[in-house]
C-alpha cells in the first residue's frame, strides 16, 4: 500500500459538514481530490482552513496533465514533499506535525517510518545496480540520497 493511501484529512467529518458533502477520510481518494480540484464550496470554510486546503491543491494538484488530478502527479509530489522533510532532518513524528500544520493532513508516525525505511531499502537496491552497471556518477548520487534519508 502506498504512503499516499495512508494520508488522511484532519477533521474530515467537520469539513464534510461545512462543505455540505461527504468526503472520504483519505486525502488522495478520488472524491477528496474532486472537491479540492474543483474548489466547490470552499467559500463555506473558515479562512485558515480554506488557505491550507488551497495550499494543498496548489502544491500537489497543479500539473498540466489531461487526467489531472488522477494522473499520479499529486501522489508523486506528496512523496517528494515527505522525502524533502526527511532530508531536512525531520523524524516521522515531526514530519506528521509539519504536514498537519502545512496542509491539514496527517498520517500515523509508524506509517511514515515504514515509508522512509522502504525508501532507504529501494535506494540500497538502486545503489547496488548502479555499482554493478559501473555508473559511478549515478552510484554517488544514489548513495548521497540514501545518506540524506538515513540521518
Amino acid at each position: 500500500m502506498a504512503i499516499t493511501d495512508k494520508i488522511y484529512v484532519k477533521n474530515h467529518r467537520q469539513l464534510s459538514s461545512q462543505l455540505e458533502t461527504n468526503i472520504p477520510k483519505g486525502a488522495f481518494k478520488g472524491a477528496t481530490l474532486d472537491v479540492l480540484f474543483q474548489g466547490t464550496g470552499l467559500e463555506k470554510l473558515d479562512d485558515a482552513t480554506r488557505d491550507r486546503i488551497l495550499d494543498f491543491a496548489q502544491d500537489f494538484l497543479d500539473c498540466g496533465c489531461d487526467t489531472n488530478p488522477y494522473c499520479g502527479c499529486p501522489e508523486r509530489k506528496f512523496i517528494e514533499y515527505l522525502l524533502e522533510l526527511r532530508a531536512q532532518g525531520l523524524g516521522p513524528d515531526a514530519i506528521v506535525d509539519v504536514m498537519t500544520d502545512d496542509y491539514m493532513v496527517y498520517a500515523y508516525s509508524g506509517d511514515v517510518l515504514s515509508f522512509l525505511d522502504d525508501a532507504v531499502r529501494t535506494l540500497e537496491a538502486a545503489e547496488g545496480l548502479a555499482r554493478v552497471d559501473g555508473a559511478d556518477e549515478k552510484y554517488d548520487e544514489i548513495r548521497q540520497a540514501k545518506q540524506d534519508l538515513s540521518r
